[in-house]
């Protein structure tokens, strides 16, 4: 049985940069080319070229204006032992929903730098067992680029034919892509946002329980950016309780949205509590606009302290037998 259903795979990149693109084409540190096995025994990587003068560079990074043409080229690597047709081709950059660095499946259409970059030749390359391809391709921005970061990937694919669960034929398509990231000239802003603070306050009858922090964080400005946020809870007085949770917010792109779930835990129901969360931008690394100052978000609610009004209630209805006993034992 033969059937035509294709199955569009994320693309395989590497780990985010640490905040910001390079303001020239230079390497990020710390992070590797896009490599990848996959079933089957076969596997490739795709990785910039090496230019003269130049150290391994990992992403393709550019500082460009509107309407500038970059020319630069591509490496694709076949590190299996059979030959492999790869289909080559750029697409747009997003982030999911926890922050993690991701492009757009074959059957979306890009509408950014992926329109930019076109890669030159046949987009179906066949590469030999342990050979490379370098491929050249053209990035032109367009005239009314907007300022700021735009990010992509420039993808090889491989179509692969499996069988389904109910013995179907099924075109699998594997993607490896290396990062692009483009910062167009023009003014720049570093600006996040706490959208909402929302907390769950897991209150046993005694002793202290976990609060989880939820918390929706917008990038409102044109430049990458990755922050420190710290959620904790205070008391009457301001008075600190329990154990505050510190994350590291991932390289939000501009205009992406996260939202996250902190847990702070032992907090004693101490009656009028506050959660506050303290949102610290990465600073500025090369050339960026200055990093936004910290934004602190809080929300407040009340926790009564059970073990304390139990023993409270527990006393004034001892009491009050106390005194009808004592009133039945008159004469």
């Amino acid at each position: 049985m033969a059937a035509a259903t294709a199955l569009a795979a994320p693309a395989a990149v590497p780990p985010p940069a640490a905040a910001h693109a390079a303001a020239a084409a230079t390497a990020h540190a710390g992070a590797a080319p896009g490599a990848a096995p996959a079933p089957g025994g076969f596997a490739w990587s795709v990785k910039p070229a090496g230019a003269k003068g130049q150290s391994r560079r990992d992403f393709f990074v550019y500082s460009v204006s509107p309407g500038q043409r970059v020319r630069d080229k591509v490496v694709v690597t076949n590190m299996s032992t059979r030959k492999l047709t790869f289909r080559v081709y750029a697409t747009d950059a997003f982030n999911t929903a926890d922050g993690s660095f991701a492009l757009l499946t074959a059957d979306r259409t890009a509408s950014d730098i992926g329109t930019w970059i076109t890669v030159a030749g046949n987009p179906a390359r066949t590469v030999a067992p342990g050979r490379s391809a370098e491929l050249p391709f053209t990035l032109t921005v367009p005239p009314g680029a907007t300022p700021g970061d735009h990010s992509g990937g420039v993808i090889a694919a491989v179509t692969e034919q499996t069988t389904g669960s109910q013995g179907q034929r099924v075109n699998v398509d594997r993607r490896i892509a290396a990062r692009v990231y483009a910062r167009v000239d023009g003014a720049l802003t570093s600006s996040l946002r706490v959208e909402s603070l929302k907390v769950a306050h897991q209150r046993p009858v005694f002793g202290g329980g976990d609060v989880n922090v939820t918390y929706r964080i917008r990038n409102t400005g044109n430049v990458r950016l990755a922050a420190t946020a710290r959620a904790g809870v205070s008391g009457p007085f301001g008075t600190g309780l329990g154990s505050p949770a510190t994350r590291q917010v991932p390289e939000l792109l501009p205009g992406s949205v996260y939202t996250f779930t902190d847990r702070v835990r032992g907090v004693y129901p101490a009656g009028p509590l506050t959660a506050t969360l303290r949102l610290t931008p990465a600073g500025a690394a090369d050339g960026s606009p200055s990093a936004p100052r910290p934004t602190v978000r809080t929300a407040g609610w009340w926790a009564t302290p059970w073990a304390p009004a139990a023993a409270i209630v527990l006393a004034a209805v001892l009491a009050v037998y106390l005194v009808r006993r004592r009133r039945r034992a008159r004469p």
